[in-house]
């Protein structure tokens, strides 16, 4: 989005969003049904084998005067966690515009690419809302095993990415395959991998298991998400402003 876009305003005016939705679909605890969420919007859900892409945004025929009808295509056979989020994505295709229009946003903001990137903001936070999300990452201490136990329409990765978008300041590191595969910080950090951090990945790779690392600088924790021919780990790493381990 361009350089006059109000980043903070429109993550508040998302969640405030998001927050209507949910109760207009009548959920109120996680987790976030994508596919129940699209119902409550008249949004019709079905599968097509045919197409390549994980899920389209489509207009259907409506019923008599009705007009038109969205519709959400969807390629069968992937996992839960990104079905609801192909059906959480294209929740959000479906509601941009009307959504830029009442921000009255105009010009090369509303472009394809705004649009993306906003379908992408909606996307994460009705499958992750601010109003729940925030509180719980509190009360977990943001134990990215338990976040996702409350909340198994998100993937793993999606909850860590979520979590730099709170205040509290972190690092995620997420490896697939002993290859760094993604690294952002909401704070200052180093680019580079601390040894405490290398040490904690290389742990939790080799075992499978969580584990918790300590300096007078850092908590690092890690995770493995471990499947049969795939291993990928999330290293958290939150500055511990001089505390003693």
């Amino acid at each position: 989005m361009s350089a006059d876009w109000d980043v903070e305003a429109a993550c508040r005016t998302v969640d405030q969003w998001v927050q209507n939705l949910l109760e207009r679909a009548e959920i109120g605890e996680p987790p976030v049904d994508a596919f129940r969420l699209a119902g409550a919007l008249g949004i019709v859900v079905a599968w097509d084998r045919r197409q390549t892409n994980r899920a389209r945004l489509v207009r259907l025929p409506g019923r008599s005067t009705a007009g038109p009808r969205s519709g959400i295509f969807l390629q069968p056979g992937d996992r839960p966690e990104r079905l609801h989020w192909a059906v959480a994505h294209e929740i959000g295709e479906h509601i941009a515009p009307e959504f830029l229009t009442q921000c009255e946003v105009l010009g090369d903001v509303a472009d394809n690419t705004a649009r993306e990137r906003l379908a992408n903001l909606l996307a994460g936070r009705l499958l992750l809302p601010t109003c729940w999300f925030e509180p719980d990452v509190a009360h977990l201490d943001g134990a990215i095993d338990l976040l996702k136990a409350r909340y198994p329409t998100a993937s793993h990765e999606l909850i860590a990415r979520r979590m730099l978008e709170l205040s509290a300041p972190l690092v995620v590191t997420i490896f697939d395959q002993g290859r760094l595969h993604f690294r952002r910080a909401n704070c200052p950090a180093s680019r580079r991998l601390t040894p405490l951090e290398i040490e904690c990945w290389a742990q939790v790779h080799r075992s499978g298991v969580a584990v918790e690392r300590r300096d007078e600088h850092l908590r690092v924790r890690g995770w493995a998400i471990h499947e049969p021919g795939w291993k990928r780990e999330i290293v958290c790493a939150e500055p511990t402003l001089g505390e003693s381990s």
